[in-house]
């Protein structure tokens, strides 16, 4: 949250001192004023374990699509059951065994790791230090009015803008991370090898499979992804958490084998199924290199295909 030290010296107008104004005083619906979501598990331990959850929750949802070969959803298959059988080179069980043995070495990790905050945050005082670091500029200086805006903005900033902006810089700095170090494993024979080529036993991607990696790959990819942008963004716990779990659930979305235009998390940018699906294919696989929210990387430095590529590509080979 915002810093509640404040250097300037500038008198703040009366009425945005916190005991006067009943917006330092409000809390926005998200907001829990308990120190832990769950009464016998602290916020910092729910942050590791959260995502294994959501993972598994996520995945049996697309699984329980698949067992359901409901007709309406056939048009939105990838692949069919047929061809997720015979073109995948890991078999249903060792993709599930290595997607427990890395959750769990992950979580351990984590456990080891993470530390509980030193004092909880006085919102009013930190949201007082904003509207007085807002009331010093000239603008607001000049409204005969500035308590009655200034309070409003910096309650808006603080609950509203600066949590959304982490959580987008948080997604920006996770796709950077893995971006360059996927296409690090692409590109260099040994790591492709030894590790990320364990990934791509899935030809056929599926759900509960989107974490079937070489256990130092999902390490240094997920793990190590995961401690950095929380690092570098200054998420709180729960900002945390809330990025972990929708994070672990946009992988599994990128692996479930469905073009979905209703799904939420595929509506969100061009990183869908579909889009990670063609880097799994024999056609794509140096291509599309993000994961898991944006694509901008791709279309920076020219690694992005589509559907229309591939076609256009089909019909080049033919005319030769």
């Amino acid at each position: 949250m915002f810093s509640t030290h404040n250097h300037t010296t500038a008198p703040i107008p009366p009425l945005v001192a916190p005991e006067q104004h009943p917006l330092f005083h409000a809390h926005p619906l998200y907001y829990s004023p308990s120190p832990s979501l769950l009464p016998t598990l602290s916020d910092s331990l729910l942050t590791v374990l959260a995502p294994v959850p959501a993972y598994w929750l996520t995945a049996a949802f697309f699984q329980l699509l698949d067992l359901s070969n409901a007709p309406w959803l056939l048009r939105y298959r990838i692949h069919d059951s047929a061809e997720v059988a015979s073109r995948n080179r890991a078999s249903r069980f060792e993709v599930f065994r290595a997607v427990i043995v890395q959750q769990v070495i992950q979580t351990a990790l984590a456990v080891v790791w993470v530390d509980e905050p030193s004092e909880r945050v006085d919102h009013v005082v930190a949201m007082r230090s904003m509207a007085r670091f807002l009331a010093s500029f000239p603008f607001f200086g000049s409204l005969e009015n500035a308590p009655a805006v200034v309070a409003p903005l910096a309650y808006l900033l603080y609950w509203w803008v600066i949590p959304t902006v982490r959580l987008l810089l948080a997604m920006v700095v996770l796709d950077t991370w893995q971006y360059f170090l996927h296409r690090l494993m692409h590109l260099n024979r040994f790591l492709y090898k030894h590790l990320h080529s364990v990934h791509h036993r899935l030809y056929v991607p599926y759900a509960f499979g989107a974490l079937y990696n070489h256990p130092i790959e999902g390490f240094v990819l997920d793990t190590l992804g995961a401690l950095l942008t929380e690092t570098v963004t200054g998420l709180s716990v729960r900002q945390a958490m809330l990025f972990f779990v929708l994070s672990t659930c946009k992988t599994v979305d990128d692996h479930c084998g469905y073009s979905l235009p209703f799904d939420p998390l595929q509506m969100l940018s061009g990183n869908t199924a579909d889009y990670h699906d063609i880097h799994h294919q024999a056609i794509g696989i140096k291509s599309n290199f993000s994961q898991p929210w944006f694509v901008h990387w791709d279309v920076i430095l020219g690694t992005r295909m589509t559907r229309q590529d591939i076609e256009e590509r089909r019909a080049k080979m033919k005319k030769s």
